[in-house]
């Protein structure tokens, strides 16, 4: 009995520490579960579940949207988490499901050493879970998640990180019903800020209800609001209270809610006229991508992969292994000649897919290339941009030194760069008298999007490159990650290699296209726009991408909220793509 009194003290200071004195009052009824746990031999009392295997389902499952009829007049009631986003598996708990949201704020918004601290938090959060304490379970998350953060830097992160995973793993069914209905309701229990944004402007919700966290000037203090954590049974009863003005009846009987087979779903399901359970997460399939509400078009952060629990320890276990096999791989590709570092990439595992057979080279281009020596010119190749590394990865599957023009590469990717780099001015004049003159020194490498795009999609193609040369090899240009990308809009970019070159096997995709012939050329009376326009589609077509009329200017301007313009003395990244649309 002391050991349980002690034991429970240290777990009461604890919990006092982490969440202040907001919080106290949680944590002395844990410390009375706690010692209650001890006293008695049996378990403790659970939360009737009505998802076992034994008992029918509470309500019946979502049918196709058809069979419900018109919906235009109803409002649709349901929870972002386990409902629109379908969970990891059939027996989620309902924080589980939504930690890796967590995680990527965590880490995109704060740092590595938040990221980490989350993931140290696990335990804990199963202990807790273990005697029932679910509202701590998020309070807990919250704090180590927000306290300290910008207010402005999360919202960056909800408006340009998250809405690519919530799409991934949105639930086709319930999609398929908000488009149906007339109304949206979004009650959750998870952080207002980390969702509101993404399911007004993607979904059309009306109305979301989340928990409020508490705001010190600019930063978030990691503390909930003075509601607390929100229950949905609760806040959807004051809802349609206000809403009917006063009569609950009236409110309830023209909604249809949907949600899990969970405890607090169940309790916020029966309050409503109509009511489904969404299928098991086994059965539920994935919103497809041409089905998408938006084209995702444009998304920032690191991280790659949807960080679980289990994807998230794997990632801490790598990053050192990673960051020692990004050096090396770096300075294989800085010191080495061509001939061994290519070799040495691919035992580091490096992937560069060149003239296989599932993307030939076709037969016409070494002629091409023959035809092109002792030319008063060099070859101009014109890529599609992926990363930083592209003319570098170029050059190495050529086997010959390229010069690379370039808008925007740190002084730190300039000087490791192995191979030639000219800065351009954005003065269409000079910069085109500064390409020529490469040119007429040897071969060159362009990227007319002027900006990197992650995405199956090509950015409006610049027309300046056109105007320069008729001798133009258009070069098609992917790349494959699994656990970080290789570029940012608000990030670091001189680290984009870096990120790019940790990956576990990175590979690069470069499929050399036959010469432009001349008569498509500028030289064959075609305008500098119908060249960039058709070379745009020719990559397209080779990549399976679609073309866009966006431009840089575009892309920062929906990812970092500017044109792209830093401080003087630092990279300027600004678009100069004034060539026409696809």
């Amino acid at each position: 009995m002391e050991i349980s009194a002690f034991l429970s003290r240290i777990l009461e200071w604890l919990l006092y520490q982490l969440l202040a004195n907001s919080c106290y009052e949680a944590a002395r009824k844990l410390r009375n579960l706690a010692i209650h746990f001890f006293k008695s031999s049996e378990p403790p009392h659970n939360k009737p579940s009505f998802s076992s295997q034994n008992a029918p389902p509470p309500f019946p499952y979502l049918p196709k949207c058809h069979h419900l009829g018109n919906l235009r007049s109803r409002t649709l009631v349901c929870d972002i988490n386990g409902t629109i986003i379908i969970p990891s598996h059939d027996h989620s708990h309902y924080w589980h499901s939504f930690f890796p949201y967590f995680m990527l704020v965590a880490f995109e918004a704060g740092s590595i050493v938040r990221a980490f601290m989350l993931l140290m938090s696990y335990p804990l959060l199963i202990t807790l879970q273990s005697i029932h304490q679910d509202e701590m379970i998020i309070k807990v998350m919250v704090f180590i998640t927000f306290c300290g953060l910008k207010v402005s830097e999360v919202e960056t992160v909800q408006r340009t990180v998250l809405p690519k995973f919530y799409m991934e793993n949105m639930s086709k069914e319930v999609y398929e019903l908000m488009e149906s209905v007339g109304g949206k309701m979004v009650i959750t229990s998870v952080p207002r800020v980390m969702v509101e944004g993404f399911l007004r402007e993607y979904l059309g919700a009306g109305l979301v209800v989340g928990t409020e966290i508490r705001v010190l000037g600019p930063w978030f203090t990691g503390l909930v609001g003075p509601g607390g954590v929100v229950v949905k049974q609760v806040a959807v009863k004051e809802v349609f209270d206000a809403g009917g003005g006063g009569d609950y009846g009236e409110m309830a009987a023209n909604v249809i809610g949907v949600g899990s087979s969970g405890f607090h779903d169940t309790l916020l399901l029966s309050l409503c006229k109509e009511a489904y359970l969404v299928p098991k997460p086994r059965a539920s399939s994935r919103l497809p991508k041409d089905r998408y509400p938006k084209p995702l078009v444009f998304h920032d952060g690191r991280l790659a992969f949807l960080p679980t629990p289990s994807a998230s320890l794997a990632m801490f276990i790598w990053l050192p292994l990673g960051i020692l096999l990004a050096m090396i791989r770096l300075a294989a590709g800085v010191l080495l000649p061509y001939k061994l570092a290519r070799p040495i990439g691919v035992f580091s595992g490096i992937r560069i897919m060149f003239n296989t057979q599932n993307s030939p080279m076709p037969t016409n281009v070494a002629q091409d290339m023959t035809s092109l020596v002792g030319r008063a010119k060099g070859v101009l190749y014109v890529c599609s941009h992926r990363t930083l590394l592209d003319p570098v990865m170029l050059s190495v599957s050529l086997s010959k030194p390229l010069t690379a023009v370039t808008y925007s590469l740190s002084k730190m990717s300039e000087i490791i760069a192995p191979l030639r780099t000219v800065r351009l001015t954005r003065d269409r004049r000079q910069d085109a008298d500064t390409m020529e003159r490469m040119l007429k020194e040897g071969d060159l490498v362009v990227c007319p999007e002027g900006t990197t795009c992650r995405e199956p999609y090509l950015l409006r193609f610049s027309s300046l490159f056109a105007e320069l040369a008729d001798e133009i090899v258009p070069v098609a240009v992917n790349t494959h990650v699994t656990m970080f990308y290789g570029t940012t809009a608000g990030g670091l970019k001189c680290l984009d290699p870096i990120f790019f070159l940790m990956n576990p096997r990175p590979c690069y995709y470069i499929h050399v296209l036959g010469k432009l012939p001349r008569d498509q050329t500028c030289a064959g009376g075609r305008s500098s726009f119908e060249v960039a326009n058709l070379i745009q589609r020719k990559l397209a077509d080779a990549l399976g991408f679609e073309c866009t009329g966006y431009t840089r200017k575009d892309k920062y301007m929906m990812l970092a909220g500017n044109e792209g313009l830093v401080d003087a003395g630092r990279t300027r990244n600004i678009s100069n793509a004034r060539g026409s649309k696809c």
